[in-house]
């Protein structure tokens, strides 16, 4: 996904490739890079140079879809996020149920 270096995040390609193709799906740019932990000037960057032909593969084929392809990839991706979400609450509802014993508050 990303790495941390001393300039800031570098995100992989195939990163890159997906918000894009998120907003080109009809997300916001806001949301997406509030949801992606992106900052909106990169999303916007990234954005920018697919728009201007420097377009990943994945985003190059976008612009061939049909609205109804569109539609339909739209709703996988948001599936695939909210299966994502829910599969981190049920995490994080195990972790809260976890009992602590009675003689640890003494």
């Amino acid at each position: 996904m990303s790495k941390i270096s001393k300039f800031g995040r570098r995100y992989d390609r195939e990163f890159k490739e997906k918000a894009i193709a998120l907003v080109l799906g009809g997300r916001s740019q806001g949301e997406v890079s509030r949801d992606l932990g992106v900052s909106l000037w990169s999303l916007g960057e990234w954005i920018k140079k697919a728009k201007g032909g420097h377009v990943p593969t994945q985003a190059a084929a976008l612009g061939a879809e049909s609205e109804e392809q569109r539609e339909l990839r739209r709703l996988r991706q948001e599936n695939d996020y909210l299966r994502e979400q829910r599969e981190i609450l049920k995490k994080a509802l195990g972790i809260c149920s976890v009992q602590m014993p009675g003689n640890a508050s003494r």
